[in-house]
């Protein structure tokens, strides 16, 4: 192929640059006051209780929903397209579901703060493992989906999905869901993950329910092989 020219930024002056920066910043300003807004309102969600016995096949054999959790309290489920019909079948899943799979944070971090991401597919798990293999997911639990109704009782019967559940006791429930394109793009940080739980960042500070389990900013600033105490939600 040829060379093309590619298009740049004008060039200004650098008190031009300045002013579209403080321009830019006033409105970066007024969407982070939104989201916040948006993160408190995620944690006053009601729940419902998953009152269904779901069964999920993983490396180590066949388990239930709550034992997704990993005795933790939160648990973030990817519903991953990677089943017959998918472009790429049977060697590779969904290529937007294997993007945004690339860009998942370190999942210790997730579980000091009390959460369990995890993915589940229709796709066996020999085509799982493969694929995970060849991504570099070895770190990203992955399930086959054991039961025919999760899909459809959870909403991902066209199109991936974020559901979310908040473990009490032996007592499952779903607090919430997310499958708009444009939103979940922007998700995959810890911050990201975190805030769609119901307990969200437990950072003091926050705007949350009465009785929200919290910690000060400094508990959090460390690093990932240094928390060695229970996050305030998991603190019973």
């Amino acid at each position: 192929m040829g060379r093309v020219s590619v298009a740049k930024p004008p060039i200004v002056t650098a008190s031009e640059w300045e002013d579209r920066l403080a321009d830019l910043g006033r409105r970066e300003e007024a969407v982070a006051a939104e989201i916040d807004k948006l993160v408190a309102a995620r944690k006053r969600m009601p729940m419902v209780r998953v009152e269904r016995d779901y069964r999920f096949d993983g490396p180590d054999g066949v388990v239930s929903l709550l034992e997704l959790f990993e005795g933790r309290s939160q648990l973030i489920l990817y519903r991953f397209f990677f089943e017959e019909g998918v472009s790429g079948w049977p060697d590779a899943g969904c290529v937007g579901c294997s993007s945004w799979a690339d860009g998942v944070a370190d999942l210790r971090l997730l579980h000091a703060r009390d959460i369990t991401f995890s993915m589940v597919s229709p796709a066996p798990q020999p085509n799982l493992q493969a694929y995970a293999e060849r991504m570099g997911w070895t770190d990203l639990p992955w399930y086959t989906i054991g039961s025919d109704s999760f899909t459809s009782d959870f909403g991902a019967t066209e199109w991936f999905a974020l559901n979310v559940f908040l473990r009490d006791g032996d007592d499952v429930y779903r607090t919430y869901f997310l499958q708009h394109g444009t939103m979940v793009s922007h998700i995959g940080s810890v911050t990201s993950l975190a805030s769609l739980t119901p307990y969200g960042g437990q950072i003091e500070g926050e705007e949350v329910p009465e009785g929200w389990p919290q910690a000060p900013m400094s508990f959090w600033m460390r690093r990932h092989d240094e928390f060695d105490e229970p996050a305030p939600s998991a603190r019973r």
